[in-house]
């Protein structure tokens, strides 16, 4: 998104060295410090190595050719014992990492200069918030659209009976897949059913949303919506604005207009949309010296800062848990996207627990229903048969194969 950036940015840009290693006299660009994301496009890898190097270190990232998801990215780290710093993932991840879940992924004790600037995105000692994001519903209003019909619907769900054409994912991992169906299937919380905690109807639905959703082999929604294959696609918060100021380089038929959109809105959801926050932490890696642990928690303390924050949610158009980064990059208000309302902290009836933490609970026993019933197939001509509701056996399709 093109915006008009405040003086605090541009300050912090001109003095773009000031929070660095350098500007304390430090180089640490001898030590290597491996990291491990999946916020790891081509795009932010080559971005966050320059900026890096100019800043005195020397990071090796992988990017997505290489780890894809968030699964893939913890387990990576968990396999290779070499991770110096942790980023990206989300609550359900995060609360794993600090509970202890993962044999050879855990963290040193650690509080950045900045930890009172994210408020309540923190993990106290352990793991501070980079950026938030939330998954939106998108619909074209034009001739390849709704024809100026504006789409109102009460849950995420409403989509499968809207009669509109809609873009699905073609696979069952990745955190922005996750995402997407935590919010379909949030209506049909049921703490007492035995298919993860979610009714039999939920399951139906979204079974629907793929029998009927249109794949084209796109990584996720925009890109087909901004070719008009579709009419409605999901997405994430994230470089949505920025999508959408390059969309003609995409298609004939794109779609204009970032805050004041030109033939394409948000669909009007009254439950709101899910949040997560994105965390950064500093494994503790055996055998790391006393000048490579520097070097590390320098690191992490510029990465995390608020100006370095600005800098990576100007060129990814995110948007940062940091208070003082988001005065920078939005000194006239929040973007309509970030004003929806949050169901991730919605408390569930009958449990303790918040929709965000009723994940984290559940999410196993989600991916296992959906790989052992043969959800997302990318080839129709490979979609197995709908499965026989009733007669399901839920304590085993529970659990992996």
């Amino acid at each position: 998104m093109r915006r008009t950036l405040s003086w605090l940015l541009v300050l912090a840009l001109l003095l773009s060295l000031t929070g660095s290693a350098f500007a304390q006299g430090k180089d640490y660009s001898n030590v290597t410090i491996r990291i491990y994301s999946n916020s790891n496009s081509t795009e932010r890898v080559t971005w966050l190595k320059n900026e890096a190097k100019a800043a005195g270190f020397t990071i090796s990232l992988d990017d997505t050719t290489v780890i894809s998801g968030d699964v893939t990215a913890i387990q990576a780290a968990n396999e290779n014992k070499d991770g110096d710093i942790l980023f990206g993932l989300n609550e359900t991840r995060w609360s794993q990492v600090v509970n202890g879940v993962y044999e050879n992924v855990k963290l040193v004790d650690w509080t950045p200069s900045w930890a009172n600037e994210v408020g309540e995105y923190a993990y106290p000692g352990k793991a501070y918030g980079l950026v938030i994001q939330n998954i939106l519903m998108l619909y074209r209003n034009d001739e390849l659209g709704t024809k100026g019909e504006a789409l109102n619907f009460k849950h995420w769900a409403d989509l499968v009976d809207s009669g509109y054409t809609w873009y699905r994912q073609g696979r069952v991992g990745g955190t922005t897949n996750s995402n997407i169906n935590n919010s379909l299937l949030y209506p049909f919380v049921d703490p007492a059913s035995p298919a993860g905690g979610i009714s039999l109807d939920g399951w139906k639905m979204l079974w629907k949303y793929c029998q009927d959703g249109i794949f084209t082999g796109d990584s996720y929604g925009f890109d087909p919506l901004n070719r008009g294959d579709v009419q409605v696609a999901t997405f994430y918060s994230s470089s949505l604005y920025g999508k959408i100021d390059a969309a003609a380089e995409g298609s004939a038929t794109p779609l204009k207009g970032t805050m004041q959109p030109e033939n394409w809105n948000l669909v009007n959801i009254e439950d709101g949309t899910y949040y997560i926050a994105e965390y950064l932490g500093i494994l503790d890696r055996e055998g790391r010296s006393a000048e490579e642990t520097e070097a590390v928690t320098a690191f992490a303390e510029w990465f995390g800062s608020a100006e370095t924050q600005a800098y990576w949610g100007e060129e990814f158009d995110s948007y940062p848990c940091n208070e003082k980064a988001v005065e920078m990059l939005y000194p006239d208000g929040k973007p309509p996207i970030y004003e929806i309302k949050n169901f991730a902290l919605a408390p569930i009836e009958g449990t303790d627990m918040n929709y965000a933490e009723y994940v984290a609970a559940h999410n196993a026993e989600w991916t296992n229903i959906m790989t052992n019933l043969g959800f997302f197939w990318a080839d129709a001509a490979s979609a197995v048969a709908e499965p026989d509701w009733e007669a399901l056996d839920w304590a085993t399709l529970t659990q992996s194969k």
